[in-house]
């Protein structure tokens, strides 16, 4: 358990600490939300939260994971916990209704009672209503937590009745060595974990193809422009546009292409920065010293125009080779 702890602790520091402190000063509100994006370990902490309130033997506000509450949290079988999930799209009155029933009955369990609505944005009129009733009028010792990654899209007289807990980020260099213990180079989890701070996300990312060599040619991009814009013109033409033909996909690669020169710009105020792309440190760092800061403020308010005018629908071939010709000068048309 102490691994655990310490891993919860390392991915929400902030959070662990509020509610070990709730906990600890017998502060406990009737309700909770808890609100973060997908990835930043709302369940893990719900689970360790609902151990410290029941677990038997508690030391220095961590469950001690070997009582039969622990035990049968971690089964998923606490008769005192009640969780419900969406029904299709929505979480319905039924459902509420159910759980308020099972909340009022007496325990098998002597205690207090949790009920967890996950994705709790997902409450209709109907049930949402039928919730806030219960939390305006709580019967006993009973805990609500709402899971949510839309806080906004709860009823702000259900969010006023609740504790909000957030949850910040997922930190870059947990996520960096998630994505290295799934079998990703130093270099790629560098890249996604920039770009997304979900696990699951940042893997699908780096075993796409399309993404792989969307990354390959932006950096083959800014080799070949510093030198030769014209060699740049073929490849965009030979590997930019012939592969990266949706929108969207084109403006993945004008972000991972900002991200070079936030890279550099980096790099020229720190040679020990954490880069997006370390597999390209050796040529950065001899860019940043062949440089000035206007330049590199330049080249990134040429990508940012580039990207703008792809939402303007631009002709994507004028559109790279006047970025080409921007960047190889270091300074944008307007």
């Amino acid at each position: 358990m102490v691994r655990q702890v310490e891993e919860l602790q390392q991915l929400q520091p902030i959070v662990i600490k509020q509610l070990q402190t709730i906990y600890e000063k017998n502060r406990m509100a009737h309700a909770y939300i808890f609100e973060g994006e997908k990835g930043t370990g709302k369940r893990d902490v719900m689970t360790f939260f609902s151990k410290l309130l029941l677990c038997e033997n508690v030391a220095s506000n961590v469950p001690c994971e070997k009582c039969r509450h622990c035990i049968r949290i971690d089964s998923g079988n606490h008769p005192n916990i009640k969780q419900i999930q969406p029904d299709g799209q929505f979480i319905k009155i039924d459902q509420v209704r159910g759980l308020i029933g099972e909340m009022m009955m007496t325990g098998v369990e002597k205690g207090r009672k949790i009920y967890v609505l996950h994705h709790a944005d997902k409450l209709n009129t109907a049930s949402a209503n039928m919730l806030l009733k219960f939390l305006e009028e709580p019967d006993g010792e009973v805990t609500a937590i709402l899971l949510t990654e839309q806080i906004q899209s709860i009823l702000p007289t259900i969010r006023s009745r609740c504790q909000h807990i957030k949850f910040s980020k997922v930190p870059r260099t947990v996520l960096m060595e998630q994505l290295i213990e799934q079998g990703l180079t130093h270099s790629m989890a560098s890249t996604v974990s920039v770009i997304t701070n979900e696990l699951e996300t940042a893997l699908a990312l780096a075993s796409t193809e399309q993404f792989v060599h969307a990354r390959k040619t932006v950096l083959k991009l800014v080799e070949t422009v510093r030198k030769n814009v014209h060699e740049a013109m073929l490849v965009v033409h030979e590997e930019w546009l012939s592969v990266l033909k949706e929108k969207q996909e084109m403006e993945q690669a004008l972000d991972l292409l900002l991200f070079v020169y936030r890279d550099i710009v980096a790099i020229k105020a720190n040679p020990e920065a954490q880069c997006t792309y370390p597999d390209m440190l050796p040529l950065f760092k001899d860019m940043a010293l062949d440089t000035t800061y206007e330049r590199l403020s330049s080249q990134m308010q040429a990508v940012l125009q580039a990207r703008a005018n792809l939402q303007r629908n631009m002709n994507k071939t004028l559109l790279m080779e006047q970025l080409m010709l921007n960047l190889q000068e270091g300074y944008t048309f307007v």
